[in-house]
């Protein structure tokens, strides 16, 4: 594809998500809106709940305060004068009223003491409830105890929220706070029940000091969805429709949202108390703000379109012509054509970049003569390395001639000994492998031995053990013969038969340890040998030295692996090689062409 047409591709590439996003995010706003509501109205309702639950705690204080006082703690001992019992009732009735606390609404938080009387020793007592307008006493007996004083006995002192029959109020219905009252005296004796009425008036009075969009519903519910205070009239005692996601939890408080039927509803539930304080906001308040975001992200999509019109004929003009051009010559262009002489007056990266190609196509013509002669010099180098592998290959199969013709004339240590310099001939060439077998090192190192051993009439003994799982692993070649070299001339030479030279070959796990170990009495300093094969060499050396041989096995197998000289038990050197266990991989090479 032409660059004209990937410019206008990229064009429509760059504009089409800003048109995707304006219809993504038309469809997306409402909900986006609702959601950054919501995260504040949680706030809000929680916020709402605990001056709620401030307010409850108030009433609390007030009920702890008409609990301890004396009057309210006699009346359950029921003194046997009857004037007394009067008396009593009398104060505990007058002192109630006191504590009646005033609404917005008009309707007074009253308070109303239920005392057990199983005896029916205050019969004297008002039974009617239309005398206790601002609080006052009650007495009941098991015949007509209200249903709700077992559960504020069963809850041992702590108040709860309850709907319950309208007492002194002219309503059929009120939601009231219930506590048991226990005695001072013996904690496990009950004066009674304290009810304080009318606290949906006084819960109501906090929800309306909290202002909702578009009139937006708040509820106070239990765990059961029931209402006990609200901002809609007359639904106390209703069962609130919630979303079903709202699922209460065991958590001490936990605040939660959700869009159901076209509403936003919050929820701040209090697990301690069994209480839920529900909003419920009309989400087509919110559409009205959803029309001013499209319309914004309306006119941001035409913006930037016009913006990136402007930008890509800039492009066009400053960029695409002068391409044009470069592509134009890269195409015509052939090795040792001539370049274009022309000026580039530019000095951004395009005038670079063709500055740069001009250079390159003539460095090219230069570099394309200069090729030629390096072609002819190598081919002249390789002919050469040819020429110089033929002479290590004649001596082989000379040495090998050698060897049958001295077998035949019956001179047979001179045959032995060329039959084994002709096998360190053909392991020392290993077709032109850099790492051979260790069995293969073995017959190298086997073969030199006896070559020693026959030349220089040496008596000392020499030991091979061997595993065979090792020997399939590969290890540089020549790496044992300047060991066993180093034992025979260091070691064991002047021993006669008491020198011992020990060659082991074992697997351990993922490695192998190639051991070379002998018994030379002469004191050698092991640290000193392992410091000089691990320094730097000063100078070139020729041969196959230990220190050539432990740097051949880090080149090829990592700088853990290499020689350790050390002392073993009884004197002499132990030299250890470690090497990874790696098996043989077969490459083609000339020698399996047919070379020999």
């Amino acid at each position: 594809m032409k660059l004209n047409r990937q410019l206008i591709l990229l064009f429509l590439i760059l504009v089409s998500p800003v048109f995707v996003l304006n219809l993504y995010a038309n469809n997306q706003a409402e909900s986006i809106l609702k959601r950054h509501v919501t995260n504040a109205y949680m706030e809000l309702n929680k916020q709402n709940h605990l001056l709620i639950n401030r307010d409850i705690d108030t009433v609390n204080r007030v009920m702890s305060t008409i609990i301890v006082n004396p009057n309210v703690q006699q009346l359950q001992a029921g003194a046997e004068d009857v004037y007394d019992r009067l008396k009593v009732y009398e104060t505990a009735d007058k002192l109630l009223p006191t504590f009646t606390m005033g609404t917005s609404g008009g309707d007074s938080i009253a308070y109303y003491l239920y005392v057990y009387d199983p005896l029916q020793k205050y019969s004297f007592a008002p039974q009617t409830s239309s005398k206790f307008r601002n609080g006052g006493v009650f007495f009941y007996s098991d015949l007509n105890k209200p249903s709700w004083t077992d559960e504020a006995i069963s809850r041992k002192g702590r108040g709860f929220l309850r709907i319950i029959d309208g007492i002194g109020t002219g309503r059929s219905q009120t939601l009231a706070y219930i506590r048991a009252v226990n005695s001072t005296i013996s904690g496990k004796l009950i004066v009674g029940v304290l009810v304080a009425s009318n606290m949906d008036k006084k819960i109501e009075q906090s929800l309306n000091s909290v202002s909702l969009p578009d009139n937006g519903e708040m509820f106070l519910t239990d765990y059961d969805n029931t209402i006990l205070a609200s901002t809609v009239h007359d639904s106390m005692g209703e069962k609130l429709d919630l979303p079903p996601s709202m699922v209460v939890g065991t958590k001490n408080e936990n605040t939660t949202d959700d869009i159901y039927k076209d509403y936003i509803y919050v929820q701040h539930a209090d697990y301690e108390i069994k209480q839920k304080l529900v909003y419920r906001i009309s989400a087509a308040s919110m559409l009205r703000q959803q029309s001013e975001v499209k319309h914004a992200i309306q006119l941001i999509s035409v913006a930037y379109s016009l913006f990136a019109i402007i930008v890509m004929a800039y492009f066009w003009r400053s960029l695409l012509f002068p391409l044009q051009k470069l592509a134009g010559f890269a195409r015509v262009y052939e090795p040792g054509r001539k370049v274009p002489t022309e000026v580039i007056d530019r000095n951004d990266e395009v005038g670079v970049l063709i500055h740069s190609v001009y250079n390159m196509a003539r460095r090219l013509n230069v570099l394309i003569q200069e090729q030629y002669v390096l072609d002819i010099k190598q081919k002249e180098a390789q002919l050469q390395l040819l020429y110089q592998q033929i002479n290590p290959h004649l001596l082989y199969n000379t040495l090998e001639s050698i060897y049958w013709k001295s077998t035949l004339e019956g001179n047979s240590d001179s045959a032995e000994m060329i039959k084994e310099l002709s096998k360190l001939m053909r392991i020392s060439l290993s077709r032109g492998r850099e790492l051979i077998t260790l069995q293969e090192e073995l017959e190298h190192a086997t073969a030199y031995t006896l070559l020693q051993q026959k030349r220089y009439e040496y008596e000392f003994q020499v030991h091979w053990e061997t595993d065979e799982e090792a020997l399939t692993s590969l290890i540089p070649k020549i790496s044992l013969q300047p060991l066993i070299e180093n034992a025979i001339i260091h070691g064991v030479r002047n021993m006669g038969e008491d020198g011992v030279i020990v060659v082991r070959m074992l697997r351990q796990e993922d490695e192998v340890v190639v051991q070379v170990e002998d018994n030379g009495y002469k004191p050698i300093d092991h640290e000193a040998l392992n410091r000089m094969i691990r320094e730097p060499r000063l100078e070139d050396r020729s041969g196959y030295g230990v220190h050539n041989v432990h740097e051949r096995i880090q080149l090829h197998f990592g700088e853990v692996y290499g020689i350790q000289y050390s002392m073993p038990q009884g004197g002499g050197t132990l030299v250890t090689i470690h090497l990874p266990f790696r098996l043989q991989e077969e490459k083609p090479n000339a020698a399996d062409a047919g070379i020999s």
